[in-house]
């Protein structure tokens, strides 16, 4: 089935891939530049009918991975589309910006990350409270607990 998939994608995201690998029984990696991800995510959401499970970032040594995690429920596959935002911009184009599914994990990404998306219609925070301390991010490799204090996760006194 991922065969089947795979040859989909390359077909269809010609120029937009910079590398595919399957790495299980259902489930399929795609590396993007950051640049191409809103045409990716598109076309397997709007086009291949995947759905949106759920989307993850991780600290890496040159910037900040996204992995977009798709589902294709009717050919058993998980589709990880994965792409780097790098140091020291970290900015991207946001995907929620025209699909509102992905709103609300790019807002945690931000808060908790760090990283822009740009063109995404609500940036509000999400998980911190509005007294956390703007640049720092909790799941950032250089966030020190001792950098915040008891005040900045005052959810009361913030209104949340």
């Amino acid at each position: 089935m991922n065969k089947e998939v795979m040859k989909n994608l390359k077909e269809n995201l010609k120029g937009k891939i910079i590398d595919m690998a399957e790495v299980r029984d259902n489930r399929i990696y795609v590396r993007v530049d950051p640049k191409k991800i809103l045409d990716v995510i598109e076309y397997l959401f709007f086009k291949y009918k995947c759905k949106l499970c759920t989307a993850s970032g991780m600290e890496m040594r040159e910037g900040i991975e996204i992995i977009y995690h798709l589902a294709r429920e009717d050919k058993n596959t998980l589709i990880n589309v994965k792409t780097l935002v790098p140091f020291p911009d970290l900015e991207i184009d946001s995907v929620g910006k025209k699909i509102p599914a992905f709103r609300w994990i790019e807002r945690e990404m931000n808060e908790m990350l760090g990283v822009t998306f740009v063109g995404h219609p609500d940036m509000r925070r999400l998980i911190l409270a509005d007294s956390f301390p703007k640049g720092k991010y909790p799941l950032r490799k250089n966030f020190k607990h001792s950098d915040v204090t008891d005040e900045d996760y005052d959810y009361e006194r913030s209104g949340l």
